[in-house]
This record gives structure tokens, sequence and C-alpha cells, in this order.
């Protein structure tokens, strides 16, 4: 049966208590860490999330130019140049979408036994955000592969098409 995430509330009291205790000392030094650890991954996917979305705006220029601009695209005429601007909107949609669920990734864990054993919380404090660090970390840097591969199919597209109008 899963258990049911602790109220700030009842969080805080913990905590409080787990601060009375003499071995705490270092524990608002190990807790910070990992909350600056969490803060740089946050602000990270922030900026991966704002990136993709510049870089579909950029993609989808060729579909929507007018017939005639230099980027401007025909979907029966140019196929290739088509599908791998699709692809690489796609690929950055997915990026976009492994951000957000990494955003939405929290350190929730069950407060159930903490109540008389304030070290426990700790541990379990630590260990929810050590491991909402490593999901974030790890679904950034499958955002990033993908934005990357996204990108550099959309610089293929562009030149494709660039190189096929100042050919003909």
């Amino acid at each position: 049966m899963p258990r049911a995430p602790l109220f700030t509330r009842a969080l805080l009291r913990l905590y409080q208590d787990a601060r009375s205790d003499p071995g705490f000392q270092d524990v608002d030094a190990d807790l910070r860490l990992l909350q600056n650890k969490d803060l740089d991954l946050s602000i990270r996917l922030g900026a991966i999330l704002a990136f993709d979305a510049l870089l579909i705006g950029t993609a989808i220029q060729p579909m929507v130019a007018s017939p005639g601009a230099p980027l401007a695209l025909d979907a029966a005429q140019q196929p290739l140049q088509t599908l791998l601007t699709l692809v690489a909107i796609a690929l950055l949609a997915l990026s976009g979408l492994v951000t957000v669920i990494a955003i939405t990734i929290g350190e929730e864990f069950s407060g159930d036994g903490l109540e008389a054993r304030p070290d426990l919380l700790i541990q379990r404090l630590y260990a929810a955000y050590c491991t909402s660090i490593d999901k974030q970390r790890s679904l950034l840097t499958h955002s990033i592969r993908l934005t990357i591969v996204g990108l550099l199919l959309t610089a293929l597209a562009f030149a494709i098409i660039l190189t096929e109008k100042l050919l003909n």
C-alpha cells in the first residue's frame, strides 16, 4: 500500500524536533547543499524548456513562410526537407515534454513512524532529495540530447532549403 506524502506542517514539526538533536549541526549544511543542487537543476530545466520553445518556433518557420521567401518550404515539392523539419519539431516537442516531467518531480516521502525518530526523518529527507535530484538530472540529460538532435535536424533542413534556393 503506497504511503501518503507528509504534509508540510507535519514535516516542519518533525524537522524542528530533529533540530533539537545534538547531531543536527551538520544536517542544515547538508540540506542546504541538496537544496542548492535542486535549485540549480530547476534553473537548467527552465532554460532548456525555454530553448526548446524557441527552437520549435524556429523550426516551424519554413512551413509557414510565404511562398518565395528564402526559407519557404513546399511540402509537395520538397518532401525530404518537410520530413526533416517535422522530425525536428517532434524531437524538440518530446524534449519539452521530458523537461516538464522532470520539473514535476518532487521531494515527497512518507512520515509513517517518524514521530519518535527525528534521525530517520533526516535520513528520509536526504533520500527524497537525492532521488529527486538524480531523476531530474537523468531526464535533463535525455532532454538535452533530444534538443541537440532536433537542433541539428533543423539546421540541416534549413541548409538544404537554402542550398536548393541558391542553386535554382
